[in-house]
């Protein structure tokens, strides 16, 4: 019986996840930085997923990502604003505001997401004024 329960418990939440919108999961990736969960973001991302920016990152996986961006600056995120998600089919763009927890400051970005089975297969951030990215200290050119 509680294997029937199990099997029926992941099922469920097979078809909860498959069942996002892309504006949900852009949400759910977020919120893992939010609660520094790896395991979150990790679920949101398609096989293959890349990830650009202008800190030398140029479609990265999803390995590097973690060490290099999601290691060291989840424990400077204390809360994301998301100021406008825009979709259309396969594709989105964001525009947020994430405040650091050193000294309250503010990173405004976008980016440009695609999406490959309802999940999100590729990120490309566009740094907005202010520090960059958290953990960033100065500007970034």
């Amino acid at each position: 019986m509680k294997r029937i329960l199990l099997a029926f418990a992941c099922c469920i939440i097979f078809i909860c996840a498959k069942s996002q919108t892309p504006e949900q999961r852009i949400k759910t990736f977020w919120s893992g930085f939010e609660k520094k969960d790896w395991n979150l973001i990790a679920t949101q991302l398609a096989d293959g997923f890349t990830f650009t920016s202008p800190n030398n990152d140029d479609h990265i996986s999803v390995a590097q990502f973690k060490e290099k961006c999601w290691a060291p600056g989840c424990k400077f995120f204390q809360h994301i604003n998301f100021s406008k998600i825009m979709v259309e089919g396969n594709a989105a763009f964001l525009m947020y505001d994430i405040t650091t927890n050193a000294d309250s400051r503010i990173v405004h970005n976008v980016e440009y997401y695609t999406f490959s089975n309802g999940k999100i297969k590729s990120i490309e951030t566009f740094f907005g004024a202010g520090i960059g990215f958290p953990g960033h200290q100065g500007n970034v050119k």
